[in-house]
């Protein structure tokens, strides 16, 4: 799939949304790029391009995270943007608070886990995906919340304790991005107005707006850059 001169990257979450922006960035930039998705239905969508494949893998599962790991055949980039989010005030309920900060937060310390002695040897880093809810509380979503204030924390502390293996990590922490997870608000005017109104920039972000800000984080014109926390969010928390 790739030659030994090219740089590849695993993305996770990879078919949609921000991953799938950050895909096709990487691709775009000369990486060949295996981008996953969770269910076969997710990879069966996802947006081609030539440099990018795509594969099923759940994050929670160490066997999963093993195989894709080992079918890489060089990992110079690991992005993880597998996530979930509740919804309705199910993270008021244990079991949906357990599976929110599994996916988000242990799904990525399992990644980096898995992948480290990859990026070891290639000296490559990683991204993580934090929010604008590792700043923030929430009163709607303290599962969410807390995996995301957590993964702002596993990545300064892997940033320190992997400097050593010439592994860098950082994260990108987006603001309101336009998905097909956010349609609906992008698409409702009145409730996208106070959104729009608390962001400097007055627009939604754009995938591609979070693809790039990755890809910066990964390239040598941020070698030396590490455990930031770098918001993606037109001046949101500027204000």
């Amino acid at each position: 799939m790739t030659q030994p001169s090219t740089k590849f990257a695993l993305v996770t979450g990879g078919t949609s949304g921000i991953g799938a922006g950050a895909a096709l960035a990487l691709a775009q930039a000369g990486y060949e790029v295996l981008a996953t998705g969770l269910t076969d239905g997710e990879v069966a969508v996802a947006p081609p391009h030539p440099s990018i494949r795509h594969a099923r893998l759940d994050v929670t599962k160490d066997a999963e995270v093993a195989a894709i790991v080992a079918a890489c055949p060089r990992i110079d980039a690991l992005v993880n943007c597998a996530g979930m989010i509740q919804r309705g005030g199910k993270e008021f309920e244990i079991e949906a608070f357990r599976l929110t900060v599994e996916v988000n937060l242990t799904g990525s310390m399992r990644m980096c886990l898995a992948a480290k002695d990859k990026l070891a040897a290639s000296g490559g880093a990683i991204v993580n995906t934090a929010s604008m809810l590792t700043f923030h509380g929430s009163p709607f979503a303290p599962g969410y919340a807390a995996s995301k204030g957590g993964v702002g924390q596993l990545t300064k502390s892997l940033a320190a304790a992997w400097a050593a293996d010439n592994i860098r990590v950082n994260a990108v922490a987006p603001g309101w991005i336009a998905t097909e997870l956010t349609r609906p608000l992008v698409e409702d005017a009145v409730r996208s107005a106070p959104i729009l109104a608390r962001t400097p920039q007055n627009r939604w972000g754009q995938p591609s707006d979070v693809g790039g800000a990755i890809l910066f984080l990964l390239s040598d014109a941020a070698k030396f850059v590490t455990g930031a926390i770098l918001p993606v969010d037109g001046g949101y928390l500027a204000v």
